[in-house]
């Protein structure tokens, strides 16, 4: 199996989301499911089928993040020592060399991107271009947009 890179951050919110839907949701759901088939017939209730598929979704849930976090390969950034240099994990500061633009992000797992937090999945155009480089380099990256001249400003560990 393939082993997919995930910070310590990303692999302790799934683990807290996988206890949530197993502690709470699941429970829930249940008791859902039991007080709908007390009300009768089960081909028109309402209740019961709306119950059965959120019963079907909590559970298709706990299996992909089960999935996820058997293959999680944990890296924690801080554990390892930053030379300058782009690699996964880290927090790295960019400045678009046309515009002097400064950009932030933070290069994660593909479970943990978002764009609007700054967390770039590591299989984005951008963050493969800037996997190996260190601190001013300038790197030509092809993004959706057409090729951008990146400049890397600062590498941390955070």
């Amino acid at each position: 199996m393939q082993r997919v890179p995930m910070t310590a951050k990303g692999a302790k919110a799934l683990r807290e989301e996988l206890e949530k839907l197993k502690k709470e949701d699941r429970p829930r759901i249940s008791a859902a499911i039991a007080e709908a088939r007390e009300h009768g017939d089960l081909k028109e209730n309402a209740e019961y089928h709306a119950a059965r598929e959120q019963q079907g979704f909590c559970e298709g849930r706990i299996g992909d993040i089960e999935g996820k976090l058997s293959n999680a390969q944990i890296i924690d950034i801080q554990d390892i020592e930053n030379i300058g240099k782009v690699i996964f994990g880290v927090t790295v500061t960019i400045i678009d060399v046309d515009t002097d633009e400064t950009k932030v992000y933070q290069i994660v797992g593909d479970d943990e991107a978002n764009i609007k937090q700054g967390k770039l999945s590591v299989n984005s155009p951008i963050a493969r271009g800037l996997i190996g480089r260190e601190e001013g380099d300038v790197v030509q990256i092809d993004t959706p947009g057409g090729t951008r001249e990146y400049e890397v400003d600062k590498v941390e560990h955070i």
